[in-house]
């Protein structure tokens, strides 16, 4: 399944007061990609034309949004970024599925498709409760066959005008494991990484979660200059009601939360993983930050791991502004827990010199 990285909103033209109803073939309406492919290719035509013409044009902005910024100054934040697990999959009812299908390759059970359209369902209906007219979604996608046919479950919920753009992200794929797996050997390496420590047990020939959080850092610094920038929606466009929907896996997932609110390897050890097909809610709060006590409840997010200090920096981030630090939060600025363990290291480092001493 090919997903172009970026698809422009159908039957609009940058800076079109009466925005025209796409026509959409039989295939188009199958695979938006293609749609996607015929847009393109009238807007280079487009372009092109002006250029001919001497004139500067409007779909520049589309196709560069960085210098829209300039122009129209920040755009808005996105109300949402939604986290969602892919659906049920073959290796998730039959582990053997490993040992002879390329992990990327395995597929969504039936069970894992009518899952990921319900979420599509839940995800729809919760934009639509706010109310808004001019909500939209744009997906970053996995390019694992379970999490781009989970993408295509969720789809079916929203009109094709709805989304303004997919992209496929490698940095999003599944933990590593190495290649096809030997189900008895993995049952041990399993048990071993409890042993070991599930951050930074790496698998032979495959990653360490420690390994995934390097390449979800850099998605997470792709993902903020696309928010800064507006990439995902038309500059004369900017809405507050954008709703990014990232499309991943268990331990991606809850290492990019990990990478986004500066949880230390105790605190993400402690996290429980989505069931299929879920999802975790990050959103605006009062003064622009995301938090996921928004839209989850307090118990809510202990069922998922959440402690009490995690919980109370979650509620902070609901009033908080972009930019601001929270100094009472280990990892982000002085804390008396940090203050705790530094005063309890020296008075160790006391004794023990003096009993070197002695």
């Amino acid at each position: 399944m090919h997903v172009s990285s970026i698809l422009p909103l159908p039957g609009i033209r940058i800076g079109c007061r009466n925005p025209v109803s796409p026509q959409l073939s039989s295939r188009e309406a199958q695979d938006p990609s293609s749609y996607a492919v015929r847009q393109r290719n009238a807007s280079t035509a487009g372009s092109r034309r002006s250029s001919e013409n001497g004139s500067i044009p409007s779909e520049s902005l589309h196709d560069f949004p960085e210098k829209a910024t300039a122009t129209l100054g920040r755009c808005p934040r996105p109300r949402r970024i939604i986290l969602v697990r892919h659906g049920e999959s073959q290796g998730n009812v039959d582990e053997s599925v490993y040992t002879r299908i390329p992990d990327p390759k395995i597929e969504l059970t039936e069970k894992g498709w009518q899952g990921a359209e319900k979420t599509g369902r839940r995800i729809r209906e919760m934009i639509v409760n706010d109310g808004c007219d001019d909500w939209k979604v744009y997906f970053y996608v996995s390019p694992y066959t379970r999490t781009l046919q989970t993408l295509k479950a969720l789809g079916r919920a929203f009109e094709r005008e709805r989304i303004t753009g997919v992209r496929e992200e490698p940095r999003l794929r599944e933990q590593d494991f190495g290649n096809f797996q030997d189900r008895e050997k993995m049952i041990i390496e399993k048990a071993e990484r409890l042993k070991y420590g599930r951050f930074f047990y790496r698998f032979p020939d495959g990653e360490s979660a420690a390994d995934v959080y390097d390449r979800i850092t850099g998605f997470r610094e792709t993902l903020r200059a696309d928010i800064d920038i507006g990439r995902f929606q038309p500059p004369d466009e900017w809405t507050h009601n954008m709703n990014l929907i990232i499309v991943s896996h268990g331990l991606a997932l809850r290492v990019f939360l990990m990478r986004w609110y500066k949880w230390t390897v105790e605190q993400f050890e402690g996290l429980h993983n989505f069931g299929n097909g879920g999802m975790i809610v990050m959103q605006t709060g009062t003064g622009g930050r995301y938090s996921l006590l928004v839209h989850h409840t307090v118990e809510e997010m202990r069922q998922f791991g959440l402690t009490e200090e995690m919980l109370h920096d979650q509620r902070w981030q609901m009033k908080a502004k972009p930019g601001e630090f929270n100094h009472e939060w280990s990892s982000s600025g002085p804390s008396l827990q940090v203050d705790d363990r530094i005063s309890i290291f020296c008075k160790d480092l006391a004794v023990g010199l003096k009993q070197h001493n002695d």
